[in-house]
This record gives C-alpha cells, structure tokens and sequence, in this order.
C-alpha cells in the first residue's frame, strides 16, 4: 500500500497557453524533473476557467488542481488576478460542499521563465496531497 511519501497525487494543472505554458514546457525542456502523474490543459486565460470544471477534475479523480495563472502580464484581462483568484475561492467551495477538502485547489502566477517555481509548486502540492486522505465526493 502506498504510504504519503511513497504516492503521486494526479494533479490536473490549469495553464495558460500565453505565459505559463512556456514555464511548463521550460521545465520539460531543461530535464527538472516532477511527477508523471501530472497532466496540462492550456487555457487562454486563467479568468476564464470556469470552477465547476475544477470540482470535476476532482470528482473524476484527479486528487488536486493547480491553477498556473497568468499574474498581472495577462493581455486579456486587466483583472485576471482576481478573477483567478475569484475562480479558486469558487471551486473550493464547491469541494466543500460536496465533502471534499477545500485544499485539493491551488493557484500561482506562473510566468514563461518560472520552470523552477513550478517544479518546485508540484512537488510541494504533491506532498500535500498525498497527506490527505483520498478524495470521495459526497464523503
């Protein structure tokens, strides 16, 4: 059996195709190495990630969402941050809800030259994650 430092939480990551997507790719690129288990959507703007979709992720699965933001050089939404912010704080509450803990859900701005920052978050979220117990929806 699988004890919290031996197991790799599946973490879906939100990106966004303009800015923390090159951060990710950079990461691959330069050989840092972080779970498998983590899969990337690229979205155009982390605003615009809609929180059931997180609360799905969960539900099917995946055991955390880490939103990888766009900060405040999004050229889409002057307000990206708070709606990003607003998206999380959303999600999470829906997790809460249903019975799931609220944590399961992370953000941080990620920016085209941030490989080791994200390195860095999914291996701390990994941990994380793997300290909480399993997630079942409606538990």
């Amino acid at each position: 059996m699988a004890t919290a430092e031996t197991r790799s939480p599946r973490i879906l990551v939100f990106s966004t195709n303009a800015i923390s997507d090159m951060g990710i790719d950079l990461a691959g690129s330069a050989h840092m190495a972080y779970s498998p288990t983590v899969q990337v959507i690229a979205v155009p703007c982390s605003g615009g990630i809609n929180p059931a979709w997180i609360a799905h992720a969960v539900k099917s699965g995946f055991e955390g969402v880490f939103v990888a933001a766009d900060g405040p050089e999004c050229a889409l939404l002057p307000d990206c941050v708070a709606r990003t912010a607003k998206v999380v704080e959303r999600a999470q509450e829906i997790l809460k809800a249903d019975g799931l803990d609220p944590q399961r859900v992370k953000m941080a701005a990620i920016c085209s030259v941030c490989a080791e920052p994200f390195v860095n978050h999914m291996k701390q979220f990994g941990r994380s994650l793997a300290e909480l117990p399993m997630a079942t929806a409606g538990a």
